[in-house]
């Protein structure tokens, strides 16, 4: 299960630390305290959150903008049939639906409510996971179940 400190939901949906603070204190988003009062929100529960709460972008203009795009984001929903699978991101105030092959969805093991990069490119949405310490909630080794 994939566990976010307050810090984190704060740089994935693009918001200050003390807005996700204030969504928690008055109850939007759910939290659990640990024993030293860390805030903590379930990966399913900010899955669930953003997809309710997510509202359409105008953009204000244009600008310069490189031809390939890395969005990162919290995974929202998996559905898969006997070859497909089409997976859904939201990216701050982006929603973003990829259709792969049910392997490439197995083979990362997506789930809602665990972080993800989206690649876009052109027409295409590629799903990645990254690198980074953001990635992995902490505690949560590479390739565990979440």
């Amino acid at each position: 299960m994939s566990v976010y400190r307050i810090g984190q939901v704060a740089e994935l949906l693009g918001v200050s630390v003390d807005t996700v603070r204030r969504w928690v204190d008055t109850g939007r988003l759910p939290a659990e305290r640990t024993g030293g009062g860390r805030r903590l929100v379930d990966g399913a529960e900010l899955a669930k959150f953003v997809t309710s709460n997510s509202e359409p972008h105008e953009p204000g203009g244009f600008r310069a903008q490189s031809a390939r795009n890395h969005l990162t984001g919290i995974v929202t929903r998996v559905i898969k049939d006997g070859v497909a699978a089409q997976v859904e991101v939201q990216a701050g105030p982006f929603r973003l639906v990829s259709l792969m092959t049910r392997e490439a969805a197995e083979e990362l093991e997506l789930a809602p409510g665990m972080v993800a990069v989206a690649s876009v490119k052109s027409t295409s949405v590629v799903i990645e996971l990254p690198n980074d310490p953001l990635s992995r909630p902490s505690g949560t080794p590479p390739g565990s179940d979440q």
